[in-house]
């Protein structure tokens, strides 16, 4: 029998969760800006190579693949909102150091990896504590609104950022554009520290059994055990938070998060389908800085309005999540959705300078559509079914594993140009993308109705 329903306040009349989403919108918006301002200053500014563009983006997200695992044991173990503020005060301090050099003629392509690498490094730290912020401030029933809203800001940030920073760089200059980046963390960082924190009870109660997670099979409610979810006999599940200073120490709980993920059978078919979309999309992304501005002949200004296209579609994506997984159940709007971005991806090597402008923002706004939906619908999921205790190691080993192969994807990609040229490159990326749903099509994904709302139980303390 269904449980009653009572009405709910918009989130945005919930206090903590206004001012996090406040400094989240702020911070989205300048990082737009800056998506144009910096590919900008490499490709066009500074007149480097396709491979050295593509280096750029691999020395961003090469911290992923380092430091993204025992950034999760660091979260878990510190006060989440210090993280958040010192990864945006730092962030703007280094994103600062770009126009100085400028000004004073000392700008170079290894000064944009440095301050790449840098923010890189403070962005994993931050996006793992934001993740596993969230549940912390809201109810497991809550946290797909709560997601989608973020979604929602993101678009916005988007649709109005990248057009006005393409508008910036050309009418106002790249350093300023990345002045306009530096002073969004500043911002995001004083809305983070007003968040007034409180207790919340007991984090997770654990028994060494499977996971019960709440699931709609075929369109019939039923609770079933997750058979992936089954604690290997080496962990303790009677441990309790504490056991996070002790035992094995940072390298028994990375293997945790590692063991957690790859034997539970909806988060690891969710990594594989994420990870070889991000590794196979940025083999071409790497380079669209210089396929953008050099092959299609684009300006600032058009690319800025391309991303805002582009954010239309993150934003009627976010607006649609929520509606989609509840028409469709949440395992096959994963699923669909994954299976959708090969043909959208095919659509920017086709374009020409003729074309280029609206081939890219078609094939922008259906992927970035397609892509929100998916998202909104796999992270909410993995928050849902991972014991509040543990969400730290189980986002940063997610983080690890899904954007450990954008560096590898745009390592690739940046080698390829060199030898194939851009065009054929991108190409090659495209046809790639059309194997990323593989792993949840052929998962007991597929069978996800709805999402858990009871605590989840089984994971490590």
């Amino acid at each position: 029998m269904a449980a009653p329903t009572t009405a709910r306040r918009s989130l945005f009349r919930h206090p903590n969760y206004a001012r996090l989403w406040g400094a989240g919108t702020v911070s989205l918006f300048g990082t737009q800006v800056s998506q144009i301002a910096i590919p900008f200053f490499a490709a066009v500014i500074l007149n480097a190579s396709p491979g050295q563009v593509g280096l750029l983006t691999t020395v961003e997200f090469l911290p992923f693949l380092l430091f993204t695992l025992p950034a999760g044991v660091w979260v878990d173990r510190f006060p989440k909102k210090r993280i958040l503020v010192i990864g945006d005060l730092g962030r703007a301090a280094m994103l600062v150091s770009i126009p100085v050099a400028y000004g004073l003629g000392a700008l170079t392509i290894w000064q944009l990896y440095v301050v790449g690498f840098v923010n890189g490094l403070m962005t994993v730290f931050f996006d793992v504590a934001d993740q596993s912020y969230l549940p912390t401030i809201l109810e497991r029933d809550e946290l797909v609104e709560g997601n989608s809203k973020l979604a929602i800001s993101q678009s916005s940030a988007q649709i109005l950022g990248q057009p006005f920073g393409g508008g910036v760089v050309a009418l106002l200059t790249a350093p300023v554009a990345v002045l306009i980046d530096a002073a969004s963390y500043v911002i995001s960082a004083g809305l983070i520290l007003s968040i007034r924190e409180r207790a919340r009870g007991v984090a997770a109660r654990i028994r060494p059994s499977d996971s019960a997670a709440t699931v709609a099979v075929e369109g019939r409610a039923s609770y079933e055990p997750a058979e992936a979810v089954a604690l290997d006999p080496e962990i303790n599940p009677e441990a309790g938070v504490g056991a996070l200073d002790s035992g094995g120490g940072m390298r028994q709980q990375i293997a945790d998060g590692l063991r957690y993920i790859l034997r539970h059978d909806y988060l690891a078919n969710i990594a594989a389908t994420t990870a070889s979309s991000n590794l196979f999309g940025n083999i071409a992304f790497a380079i669209f800085p210089v396929y953008a501005y050099k092959v299609l002949e684009l300006s600032p200004a058009a690319v800025g309005t391309i991303g805002g296209i582009g954010g239309a579609g993150v934003l009627l994506g976010a607006l649609l999540a929520n509606r989609v997984q509840l028409r469709l159940g949440v395992g096959r709007t994963i699923i669909l959705t994954a299976m959708s971005l090969g043909p959208v991806s095919l659509l920017m090597p086709l374009a020409t300078p003729e074309t280029g402008f609206w081939l890219l923002a078609v094939s922008l706004f259906l992927g970035s559509l397609l892509n929100v939906i998916y998202n909104v619908s796999q992270v909410s999921l993995r928050q849902a079914i991972t014991p509040e205790h543990f969400l730290g190691r189980m986002n940063a080993t997610m983080r690890f594993l899904v954007w450990g192969t954008i560096p590898i994807g745009s390592l690739i990609g940046a080698g390829l140009s060199e030898v194939i040229g851009v065009r054929t490159t991108v190409l090659v990326g495209a046809l790639l993308s059309f194997l990323c749903f593989l792993p949840v099509f052929f998962s007991p994904v597929r069978h996800i109705r709805t999402f858990p709302t009871e605590e989840p139980e089984g994971a490590p303390a």
